[in-house]
């Protein structure tokens, strides 16, 4: 199985503050979100991923979280399994000192 490619928090945060545009799919579940999400992010639980593949564009990178960076690890290797472009924000929303919204 290969790699998940990961990204930092503080790297995630300095390429949004240098303006860059980036797909971030936050895969927690509803209860957690509310408690707030990186600023731009767009939530897909989980469980609706597969459902959802059609939303994905296989010429994009997208950057999953979720709460401490393991399930987003997983919906990571699933969707890598099927030819999308993934990375893993690692330490999840709890290592994130930046804004949410």
């Amino acid at each position: 199985m290969e790699e998940i490619k990961i990204i930092t928090p503080d790297e995630l945060e300095q390429k949004l503050e240098a303006g860059e545009k980036l797909e971030l799919i936050d895969v927690r579940e509803d209860e957690e979100v509310v408690e707030g999400m990186i600023p731009g992010a767009k939530h897909i639980r989980m469980g609706d991923i597969p459902a959802h593949l059609d939303y994905f564009n296989k010429d994009k990178e997208y950057i999953f979280i979720c709460r401490s960076s393991r399930r987003s690890e997983n919906v990571c290797y699933y969707l890598q399994e099927q030819g999308f472009k993934v990375r893993n924000m690692i330490g999840g929303i709890l290592a994130w000192n930046g804004k949410v919204e």
